[in-house]
């Protein structure tokens, strides 16, 4: 029997060698159909489109339990819809967690009020501060007596103070990125420890290279301190207490100079208050100036112990119990100072999202050897510090830190820079000064003398000294030029700054004397004898130690507390960015009066001036730096806003110096327009007086 629908049907052979067949004209309601078999009998096509819907086309395997490619594409699609949709929905709970979370710890911090807690910690951050402004000044005070001690040269003297800031530089990024993922309290036990360690060592190190060596691992310690002390004491404020104590905590910085000026007059001066065993080892006065200074940073790692960690810190990194138990320690500690002992810490649940990295140092971490555990835990700490670096430069961020890096770059440039200028020009005035009295003895000749007094400031040319004795003498800035020296006897003599020129020496002899052949120039010598000369370098304490610029350091240092306690007391009532602005401008100010420092007195006058109008700017600038950048950023950015600081601070000292004994001009220019610059984009940042907390 002929197959009714067959001249109605086109067979078509798919890619997968399967049949489909679509009918022509329809079938009997006009619908196409298709199918993977042969045609068949009629009865046999009734049969297997019994029950079939007609608005479906058929398929292999629909009998078989397989369900419709179509079916398997709309349950996937499904699928993924409702995956967005919980994804999406988990998003918005985690914004509005991290959203809720600065306003939560601020009621928190005001429920634990102000007090006890807030203090201690005060005085040990203080503490640490303090040994940052004490390092500051170490290098400055004795390099005089080092540089006579281990004989350094002006080159090598040079690097010394170049590799000290270079190193604070580094420690302040490097530790400003881990206090962040570390947290803030281990990172400034392992600062402190660091500096203890190495400061200590370059007391008893007698070569320069060691020296070297030891107070650059130092200066890496102790970098890392300001970026942490600022940021760990900032979290434990509220709003409206953080501009006035973080500006009280820069007067540690103060107090550092002031310790270091003063201990440094009180001990360098003084040669007896050192020690020497045999030849080789000598603990000179100025090494125990630098034992002396370790002892803020002693003082602040012991009290650091027993602070705790941040607990912002903890909570943004999902420590949510520890960080409970910090602040009713603070709440408990406060409270019952106060007399309140049984007020009740209301808080009994604090809500923060985990971040993804925390979650993968947490699967990392129960794996693998320890070594693996280790290299896991480290390496993806440095990607983080060092994607929170490349994340400071996102959109929101990106513009006032342009402003902020400018202001602290300017203030620092021209702060550092006049710092290196006002101690060197003093310096070179002594210098003319001393110049000036100079006396000229031209071709005398003695015959027979007994030089048993002190020969000071003198220029002897063309002089002729026959059968004289040098005995039990200082020969202090003398010269001989052209001189003849002919049956001379020298014994016990020291000298400094003096020099033999074109000399003609005969038959004579130097007994114990610091008089070696590189103080003799273009000298001829014939018959000469060196007997137990002290060859090398020897300090003279009473020459080499001007307490002047101690002095000077001291009086600096005291200048700049009239402007911490008034920016103190104001930084809350008038806000940061005037505080920053108007220092700025009236510092600028004070630079041109340094046009008619004729006198070392002028000098020293106006340098205390300029301190005292600088320093509120330094205030408000370390304050409105914690205040703009979020918890998990904090540390970070004020790290790489402090090593610009110490770029700044590096540039200023070559370019001031370069200066000294040339012009005075170019200086204060450089100054006056570093700080003008600085303290009108100051003008630009946003106000952070009543900012919460990011």
């Amino acid at each position: 029997m002929d197959d009714p629908y067959h001249n109605n049907v086109n067979q078509q052979m798919t890619e997968g060698g399967e049949y489909t067949y679509t009918q022509d004209g329809g079938g009997q309601d006009g619908y196409p159909y298709q199918t993977d078999y042969p045609p068949q009998e009629e009865d046999a096509a009734s049969d297997a489109t019994e029950g079939a819907d007609d608005d479906e086309q058929m398929y292999e395997g629909e009998y078989q339990g397989v369900p419709h490619p179509d079916e398997i594409k709309e349950a996937r699609r499904a699928a993924r819809l409702e995956a967005r949709r919980k994804a999406r929905l988990a998003g918005q709970q985690q914004e509005e967690e991290e959203e809720n979370l600065p306003e939560q710890y601020e009621t928190i911090m005001e429920e634990c009020g102000h007090g006890r807690f807030q203090w201690m910690l005060f005085f040990v951050l203080g503490l640490a501060l303090m040994a940052d402004g004490v390092d500051g000044f170490v290098v400055g005070f004795v390099l005089p007596s080092a540089e006579k001690d281990m004989c350094i040269s002006n080159s090598d003297k040079g690097l010394l103070g170049l590799l000290v800031y270079v190193a604070m530089m580094v420690g302040a990024l490097v530790w400003g990125g881990l206090c962040d993922k570390m947290g803030r309290r281990k990172c400034l036990i392992y600062v402190l420890t660091i500096d203890l360690v190495f400061s200590f060592l370059s007391c008893f190190a007698q070569g320069y290279g060691f020296f070297l060596f030891f107070r650059f691992c130092s200066g890496f310690g102790i970098g890392g301190s300001i970026p942490i002390v600022y940021t760990y004491f900032t979290e434990f404020l509220q709003m409206d207490k953080r501009g006035e104590h973080l500006s009280w905590l820069c007067m540690f910085w103060m107090l550092g100079g002031l310790y270091a000026s003063f201990t440094a007059w009180g001990i360098i001066p003084h040669y007896g208050w050192g020690f020497s065993i045999g030849t080789e080892f000598q603990m000179h006065s100025w090494r125990l100036f630098i034992f002396v200074c370790l002892f803020p940073a002693l003082a602040a790692l012991v009290g650091i112990i027993f602070m705790p960690e941040s607990p912002r810190f903890l909570l943004e990194n999902a420590r949510h119990d520890e960080a409970w138990m910090i602040l009713r320690q603070v709440h408990d500690t406060n409270w019952k100072a106060k007399g309140e002992p049984e007020r009740v810490f209301t808080v009994t649940n604090i809500k923060t999202p985990q971040t993804q990295e925390d979650e993968f140092i947490e699967i990392q971490s129960d794996t693998g050897t320890a070594f693996q555990r280790w290299t896991v835990r480290h390496m993806t700490m440095l990607q983080q510090v060092m994607a929170n670096i490349m994340s400071l430069s996102a959109p929101e961020l990106r513009l006032q830190g342009l402003f902020l890096l400018i202001v602290w770059f300017c203030l620092a440039f021209s702060y550092h820079g006049l710092g290196v200028w006002f101690p060197d020009m003093i310096k070179y005035m002594q210098y003319e000064e001393y110049e000036s009295k100079v006396r000229v003895f031209h071709r005398e000749k003695v015959e027979r003398f007994h030089f048993n007094f002190s020969l000071v400031n003198q220029i002897h040319r063309e002089g002729e000294y026959i059968h004289d004795k040098f005995a039990n003498i200082e020969i202090k800035s003398v010269k001989f030029e052209d001189s003849l020296f002919e049956n001379c006897y020298f014994e016990d003599v020291k000298s400094t700054n003096t020099f033999f020129e074109n000399c003609t020496i005969k038959n004579t002899v130097f007994y114990n004397t610091d008089l070696w052949q590189e103080k003799f120039k273009d000298c001829r010598m014939e018959n000469t004898t060196f007997l137990h000369p002290k060859k090398g370098c020897h300090l003279n304490f009473q020459e080499e130690n001007d307490i002047v610029i101690y002095m000077v350091s001291f009086l600096g240092s005291l200048a700049v507390l009239p402007g911490n306690i008034l920016s103190a007391l104001f930084m809350d009532k008038i806000g940061r960015i005037r505080i920053i602005g108007g220092s700025m401008l009236a510092s600028s100010a004070c630079t041109f009066l340094l046009l008619l420092s004729f006198s070392q007195g002028a000098v020293i006058c106006w340098q205390c001036l300029f301190y005292g109008a600088s320093v509120a700017a330094w205030n408000g600038l370390e304050v409105i730096s914690v205040e703009l950048y979020p918890s998990s950023k904090r540390g970070t950015a004020f790290g790489i806003l402090n090593g610009i600081c110490k770029f700044a601070a590096i540039i200023a000292s070559f370019i001031f110096a370069a200066f000294i004994g040339i012009t005075k001009i170019i200086p204060i220019f450089l100054a006056f327009s570093a700080l003008v610059c600085g303290g009108l984009v100051a003008l630009k940042l946003p106000e952070t007086r009543e900012k919460i907390l990011s």
